[in-house]
């Protein structure tokens, strides 16, 4: 009876154990703000994200590793299929060969019911009086008759037996070709994988090499064409200046023309003494000349005059926005600063209403033990 007694206590402490521990763990969650407010789990929703996201990244790896394996299966199929379509040629090739070699209808069994030479290659009934298939009564080989009947089957056992191993043997060689083949097919096809991986490295190599190289072979041919148009520019201005030299200083201007004069006319002249024009011609020539250098000059004048106003344009267009820019920096900071007066002013407001609350609203301030009667219990 006293053991029994001391079971219920056990039983009654045990159940007042369980009842003070769910007790405590309800205020800790009660007392606890942020779970009051929120009025979820966020522990258990952060695993439960962390566990989606982990989830989601291994189906993704599964979903890559899927269509990776897909695609080497892909390629494994193509090469199977090529590989079945050229084994089924080189055996059908062979096959036929074998036929060609081995197979000829003079080879087979029943060949000779079907000859069509079979009359002209068979026996005559009599080659000669003393022919000895001829017997006593002279009567000649009847149509139906067979008298080589044994030796011929004798003949045609020993020859199917021939063919019968003829062809084992060839079966075998067959067989041992194919694994050579499927050998042969497994080394070739290591050897090129091992020279595709080979040629995609050159290719890489080649292309660096050829970027680099195509780079400075432009700027090479960017310095040539530059120094060419300098060189071309420079030889132009130089056979301008020798060809106004030679002009004005040549024989042909500088020699006397009354030589040359004809006493037929005034307008006539000796065509083998003229050595050129007079000095009218030649100063009006010069003047044509002078006019079209100076043209020149002043068609260079306005180029240039015109590329200067240009480039005034494009200073003062610059400028222009430069000082745009400054004045819209400069109202940016007025806003800033008039926005940090703004928030100067809010924050004093703030503050003294603060100040009004914290001094003439809430003066009664109550003290700790107001504080300590609340959340004392969960119910």
């Amino acid at each position: 009876m006293r053991k029994q007694d001391h079971r219920l206590d056990l039983a009654e402490a045990t159940a007042l154990q369980r009842r003070r521990f769910r007790e405590l763990q309800r205020q800790s969650r009660v007392f606890d703000a942020r779970i009051r407010t929120i009025g979820i789990e966020k522990e258990a929703l952060d695993t439960q994200i962390k566990d989606r996201k982990i989830q989601e990244a291994t189906q993704s790896a599964c979903d890559e590793s899927i269509a990776a394996e897909l695609k080497q299966n892909d390629k494994i199929l193509c090469m199977l299929d090529q590989r079945q379509k050229r084994d089924t040629q080189i055996l059908n090739k062979a096959l036929n060969e074998f036929r060609q070699n081995y197979q000829k209808p003079e080879t087979r069994r029943e060949f000779d019911l079907s000859d069509p030479q079979a009359l002209k290659k068979d026996t005559p009934a009599r080659l000669a009086d003393s022919d000895p298939r001829c017997t006593v009564s002279g009567l000649q080989k009847f149509m139906g008759e067979d008298l080589n009947n044994e030796n011929r089957q004798k003949f045609q056992q020993e020859q199917m037996r021939e063919w019968l191993l003829q062809q084992r043997k060839d079966w075998e060689n067959a067989l041992a070709d194919k694994k050579c083949a499927d050998d042969l097919h497994d080394k070739h096809r290591m050897e090129l994988d091992q020279k595709a991986m080979d040629l995609q490295r050159i290719d890489e190599e080649t292309r660096r090499a050829i970027c680099v190289t195509t780079k400075e072979f432009n700027k090479a041919l960017a310095a040539e064409s530059q120094q060419k148009r300098i060189l071309e520019k420079q030889q132009q201005e130089e056979d301008n200046v020798a060809e106004i030299s030679n002009l004005l200083k040549g024989d042909l201007l500088s020699e006397n023309p009354q030589q040359a004069l004809s006493s037929f006319g005034e307008g006539r002249v000796i065509t083998d003494r003229w050595k050129g024009m007079s000095q009218d011609q030649l100063k009006e020539i010069r003047d044509v000349q002078m006019q079209q250098v100076l043209e020149k000059l002043r068609l260079e004048e306005e180029d240039r005059q015109r590329n200067a106003e240009w480039d005034r344009k494009r200073i003062q267009e610059a400028r222009a926005a430069l000082l745009y820019e400054r004045h819209q920096q400069r109202q940016n900071r007025e806003l800033r600063r008039a926005l940090d007066n703004m928030n100067a002013q809010l924050s004093q407001e703030q503050k003294a209403r603060q100040t009004y609350l914290d001094e003439e609203v809430y003066a009664n301030f109550p003290s700790g033990q107001y504080y300590t009667q609340f959340n004392t219990t969960s119910r």
